[in-house]
């Protein structure tokens, strides 16, 4: 019986290899240029223009509304409200109403930044040497709101860390938010004056030059922030009764339907109490409307956490105070209602509320951690249904009125296909497909969804694509690609496209690990990491490595890890703390210890240097420098804004001190990426590097030019 097994398994092998050697592997130009292959590509899906018409770009970008009962296609051109563009120019600010020429409103040397349309249209808002003005649009009238800024007082303007960590890097700066009715700016004023200088040296020309930062690392004092209203016409700044002498952030704000007030988010130093007020803009008072406090800290969400009902009397939050990401129903006034969503699972988007019938939609993370679903639910949190269907990962584009949606979805094994479901997840029509009609004709590596146990409870959740012909006889070379920040996975049950198949044919296994505080496992996961950045990520990043080295199909003096910012922290981590478990490195802009990142973002998860010492140096790359081997190449911008390369330069400086062999790369003029004219380069280099140490073979020309 076992001999019958033994000569049936041989045949299929056989019979296997036979089928794989009539099928085509995918070219370099299938690869790297976008040369359909195991997918074709489909039309873009913008949105609605109504609830019987979708909006569908093709790819000379020309739009077009498609009725969803006859599929008919006709040309669609945008409403003129939505129509109106209005742009920076040579430092002046132009508007231009459709295919209409642009008119010029402003004149002016210095640059004008950030120019926002009032909704009514009358009136564009911007900021100018970090004052704050509006012009209107009719009479080309020019209205200034303030006249304080200097080079350390900006008013509409951020100060870095709240460019970076709080307002969102979307915005460019920009810090004023009109009220839906037009009657008023909201603008945050900002004053860096104690916050300290962090000098940024261009190597450019004969002398060179220096980017004078206010940059306030952990532990430093952050920009005093007041919030304040102006009237359209201009007068007065009414100031919100805050004390921009405390210790304290302020999140994105949000007006009321009407514009009758604003809610404003608030937060402690220590980033552990959450509160929301309700500011009155013509007297500035304020009225506390919501407080949350966590152990370990509470989140400032760039997209807000708050969508107020237009019944205007409840609002709808989401928090992940118990753990887990929910949504709650509050009445205007700040008293919850009832929980809408709950239970060991995450909500990801609000996407529609159907006030009338008190049901709401939305996305979450609820049937796998790797992949997202759509929902409805009861305002009373009753109802609850999954309105899409099978293992995908689904994104969702809702009409109008909420009466059915387009759902794209794909997981691993499936490429991206396009369905149209009414909202109780009824299908009506698929719309699209990008699979290609010769799919099953080529042989490529392919991509699976895996856990790896940890010895304490945890299965990390993991994607892994194998070589083209795996084989497992053979011993494979691993590149393991990581993040790790916290609740910042990036593992999920998605169409993974044919980017990776270039090393999957030349033999290499490609990994990526999410460990137990990346968002996986909800707030309960990720508030592990509070006060001990580095201890759980290394903890299950060594274990993934040793679950790889276990197997026999691993060569386990070859294993490479890489990333980039958060991603380069952990993997000079790993060729420190975790050397004993990793072989090689590649580190894009790593963070080398923390009191050398900014206040919002260390101090969130760290406290502050003073209050967590022992924090600091634990999870610090420069502690374990002493460990270190393998090889490891570190890259970074020589004028990053964000991770200073004075983190490459105090860890070379103890590499160097402790006769530790690694290799550098400097990126001229280059910021916290690489940049256009660099990529080609830092392309180029991360090949050499993964065929002279992983492959141990010539690379082929072709992948040089």
């Amino acid at each position: 019986m076992k001999k019958s097994f033994i000569i049936f398994l041989t045949m299929s092998l056989s019979l296997n290899a036979a089928v794989k050697a009539q099928m085509k592997k995918l070219s370099k130009q299938q690869i790297f240029d976008n040369i359909p292959s195991l997918t074709q590509p489909v039309n873009e899906i913008t949105g609605w223009s109504d609830d019987s018409h979708y909006i569908e770009v093709d790819k000379a970008r020309k739009m077009f509304a498609v009725d969803i009962t006859t599929g008919t296609k006709t040309p669609y051109t945008p409403p003129p409200k939505s129509n109106v563009k209005v742009y920076s120019k040579d430092n002046n600010i132009y508007i231009q109403y459709g295919i209409q020429g642009p008119k010029q409103l402003t004149h002016n040397k210095d640059e004008e930044k950030n120019p926002t349309l009032s909704p009514d249209g009358k009136y564009v808002a911007f900021t100018r040497n970090s004052d704050l003005y509006a012009v209107e649009v009719e009479t080309l009238k020019e209205l200034r709101y303030t006249t304080d800024a200097t080079d350390v007082i900006y008013n509409g303007w951020s100060s870095w860390v709240y460019f970076e960590e709080i307002l969102g890097r979307a915005t460019n700066y920009k810090a004023f938010w009109w009220a839906p009715d037009s009657k008023h700016l909201a603008f945050m004023r900002f004053d860096d004056t104690k916050v300290p200088m962090f000098p940024i040296v261009g190597s450019t020309g004969q002398h060179g030059y220096t980017e004078k930062t206010r940059y306030p690392k952990a532990g430093d004092p952050n920009p005093e922030v007041k919030v304040g209203f102006v009237p359209t016409q201009g007068g007065m700044i009414t100031w919100a009764d805050f004390n921009e002498k405390d210790d304290q952030y302020f999140g994105t704000p949000y007006w009321s339907f009407d514009g009758s007030n604003l809610m404003v988010q608030w937060m402690n130093r220590g980033q552990d109490n959450l509160k929301f007020y309700s500011v009155n803009p013509t007297s500035g008072v304020k009225k506390e409307i919501y407080d949350e406090k966590q152990p370990s800290w509470v989140d400032l969400d760039f997209d807000g956490r708050i969508e107020y009902l237009e019944d205007k009397k409840h609002y709808i939050l989401k928090s992940d105070k118990t753990g887990w990401a929910h949504f709650y129903l509050y009445s205007l006034a700040g008293k919850l209602i009832n929980p809408i969503t709950s239970g060991k699972w995450q909500v990801s988007k609000l996407v529609n509320v159907d006030e009338k019938n008190k049901v709401v939609y939305f996305t979450a993370r609820k049937e796998s951690s790797t992949r997202t679903d759509f929902y409805s639910v009861g305002y009373n949190g009753k109802n609850l249904h999954r309105l899409t269907f099978g293992d995908y990962t689904n994104s969702i584009q809702m009409s109008p009125n909420g009466s059915k949606f387009i759902t794209t979805y794909s997981n691993v094994t499936t490429p991206p296909k396009r369905t149209l479901v009414d909202k109780k997840g009824k299908v009506i029509e698929e719309l699209s497909d990008s699979k290609s009609a010769d799919f099953a004709t080529y042989n490529y590596g392919k991509t699976e969804m895996i856990t790896i146990p940890t010895d304490d409870g945890y299965n990390l959740p993991a994607v892994i694509t194998y070589p083209t012909d795996f084989d497992q006889t053979k011993r494979y070379p691993v590149v393991m690609s990581i993040y790790g920040g916290p609740n910042a996975g990036t593992v999920t049950n998605t169409w993974k496209g044919t980017g990776n198949q270039w090393w999957a044919n030349e033999g290499v296994i490609q990994i990526a690990v999410d460990h137990r505080a990346s968002g996986q496992f909800g707030k309960e996961g990720v508030a592990l990491m509070h006060r001990n950045l580095g201890k759980w990520e290394m903890k299950d990043y060594t274990t993934a490595a040793r679950w790889l080295k276990a197997k026999p199909w691993v060569n386990n003096k070859k294993l490479l890890i890489t990333g980039h910012s958060y991603g380069g922290y952990i993997t000079c981590m790993a060729l420190t703390m975790g050397a004993d478990d990793f072989d090689f490195g590649y580190a894009g802009a790593p963070v080398t210890s923390w009191e050398l990142y900014d206040t919002n973002y260390a101090e969130r998860f760290m406290d502050t240097p003073q209050e967590n010492p022992e924090g600091y140096k634990n999870g610090s790359v420069l502690t374990y420098v002493d460990k270190y081997k393998g090889l490891l190449r570190i890259m970074h911008g020589d004028m990053d804004d964000n991770v200073h390369v004075q983190n490459t330069i105090q860890l070379i400086d103890k590499l160097q001190n402790a006769n530790k062999h690694f290799e550098l790369m400097i990126y001229p003029e280059s910021r916290h990426g690489f940049g256009i004219t660099k990529t080609p380069h830092d392309k180029a280099e991360r090949i050499r590097f993964y065929y002279l140490n992983l492959l141990d073979k010539p690379i082929p020309e072709e992948l040089l030019k």
